[in-house]
């Protein structure tokens, strides 16, 4: 599977969307739900954020974060102390478990970065028994990721090269109106729900905001590090007029939507 933006950096990874899995996994989890005694998997775990938010909310039997990225699952491995939690490398195109394996599967932030998508759906599927729930959520970053599209739309209007940036940031695979939803329904499952959840963005004030566009890794900040001294000057000095939009500068809070959506494997 070619994911089409890994950070190689955990650390990088934590800084620009880390932090913001975390906050997403709550109400992702109030939306997909998770009940004890449950064998759960986790694809495209990242670092763990969604993971360790279901162990803390339900005595689950088990549960396996899956990701293609070794330093992510290194990185998660590090920080758990729950014999319940075991991490492995692997491709959600080509998930290590037999048919049938989970109770529940879960998919946060992960199936827009996969371009072939509807394969990693069907394999979300597969490893999931009969009766089990399947539910994943993307970003909404053409309609509801407030702080990424003040950073692409300054871009776009400076450099031709960042249009092209944010055509490819906001046409990723299933982040369209009703494209989970469809993807659901052609993979067969049933009881079919999509929704949005929400979370929010904070910032203590423009260089923390600015700070992971520095990371020259993934998304806006690979976009950034194709910049000469003087245009990631021009554009840093636009974003921040975005970012300060008539006051001071201090704190900040976006509203982040993801789309999201459930079914459950026929019987």
């Amino acid at each position: 599977m070619t994911i089409t933006s890994t950070f190689s950096d955990s650390d990088a990874y934590e800084l620009q969307m880390g932090r913001w899995s975390r906050r997403l996994a709550e109400p992702f989890l109030d939306f997909s739900g998770a009940a004890d005694g449950e064998d759960v998997l986790d694809v495209g775990c990242g670092t763990g954020s969604l993971t360790f938010a279901i162990v803390r909310r339900s005595n689950v039997k088990s549960i396996c974060g899956l990701d293609s990225a070794a330093a992510y699952i290194d990185s998660a491995t590090k920080k758990n102390t729950d014999h319940r939690i075991e991490f492995r490398v692997g491709d959600a195109c080509a998930v290590p478990f037999p048919d049938g394996s989970f109770d529940r599967v879960l998919s946060l932030l992960m199936l827009h970065f996969v371009p072939k998508a509807e394969l990693a759906i069907k394999e979300l599927r597969r490893v999931a028994r009969p009766g089990a729930t399947v539910a994943a959520a993307v970003w909404d970053g053409r309609g509801g990721f407030v702080a990424q599209r003040m950073f692409f739309d300054t871009a776009a209007m400076l450099d031709p090269k960042g249009g092209e940036a944010r055509a490819q940031q906001f046409t990723r695979p299933m982040c369209q109106p009703g494209q989970l939803e469809a993807a659901w329904r052609a993979a067969g499952f049933e009881n079919i729900h999509q929704s949005t959840v929400m979370t929010r963005m904070e910032f203590a004030s423009f260089e923390d905001y600015w700070a992971p566009y520095l990371g020259r890794q993934a998304g806006a900040a690979s976009y950034v590090a194709t910049l000469n001294d003087d245009q990631r000057t021009k554009l840093r000095n636009h974003v921040r007029q975005a970012y300060l939009d008539g006051e001071v500068d201090g704190p900040r809070s976006y509203a982040a939507i993801a789309w999201a959506v459930k079914g459950t494997v026929p019987r």
